[in-house]
């Protein structure tokens, strides 16, 4: 049962389980590995903090923050919308004017938070802001308005692209840089520069980092925690003795 027409699953359980199983791999992957504690450190974070932060994700994608409301027309209600291979929920329709416009808590609130905290504490502002930028333009030329969903983007194309921009940019802090850049980048290409492009989709709620992005950006906090564990952040050098 929904707590209420504004909080759903993006995706269909069937796709959603996909995203859980990829965060359970990626847990029993780097702890075969021995490579947790190195890799979380190369991001930025402490283990149990990354996990935390993937696993909020998860559970966070459920909430939307309702911040604003279009003029009334005709919704799309209760269907399953395919796209790129993904199936993503529509919730039905019950006292909505217009089209909800919301911020997602797993696909916005905590990237955006976790984002700006590793451009403070790892000083990457220049580059994160390259990384930002490069994807953004990527995810807008790509994005595409869905009828009854809002703005999606194929789901690989924000982890495959930020890879390649963080390992040009700086393969020491390429970990951080993706999460900065495939968060933000998503997030501003994909959703915020196509929020004009919403009104007419008959969706009842566009999320900002919910369903069509979500998936994206989820993917590329595991990237992130892959990078780490390939390309390391070197150690500093032992202070001399005196």
């Amino acid at each position: 049962m929904q707590i209420s027409h504004y909080h759903y699953l993006p995706l269909t359980p069937g796709f959603f389980s996909i995203l859980v199983g990829l965060f359970i791999i990626l847990l029993v992957v780097l702890l075969v590995l021995r490579a947790l504690r190195h890799a979380y450190l190369s991001l930025g974070i402490s283990s149990s903090t990354a996990m935390l932060l993937l696993l909020g994700s998860l559970i966070g994608s459920y909430f939307n923050i309702p911040i604003a409301v279009l003029p009334h027309e005709p919704m799309v209600s209760d269907r399953v919308i395919d796209f790129f291979g993904m199936q993503y929920n529509v919730p039905a329709v019950e006292n909505f004017a217009g089209t909800v416009i919301a911020v997602n808590v797993g696909g916005a609130v905590i990237p955006t938070l976790m984002s700006f905290y590793l451009l403070f504490v790892r000083g990457l502002w220049v580059n994160g802001a390259i990384a930002t930028a490069a994807v953004a333009l990527a995810m807008h030329w790509l994005a595409d308005p869905v009828p009854g969903i809002g703005i999606a983007v194929p789901v690989f194309w924000p982890a495959l692209i930020t890879a390649v921009v963080a390992l040009v940019l700086s393969r020491q802090n390429a970990a951080p840089l993706a999460y900065i850049g495939g968060s933000l980048g998503t997030l501003i290409g994909a959703d915020l520069t196509n929020l004009d492009k919403v009104a007419g989709l008959g969706a009842p709620v566009a999320s900002i980092g919910g369903a069509g992005t979500f998936d994206g950006i989820f993917l590329t906090g595991i990237l992130a925690v892959l990078l780490a564990s390939l390309f390391p952040a070197p150690r500093p050098a032992p202070r001399p003795w005196g």
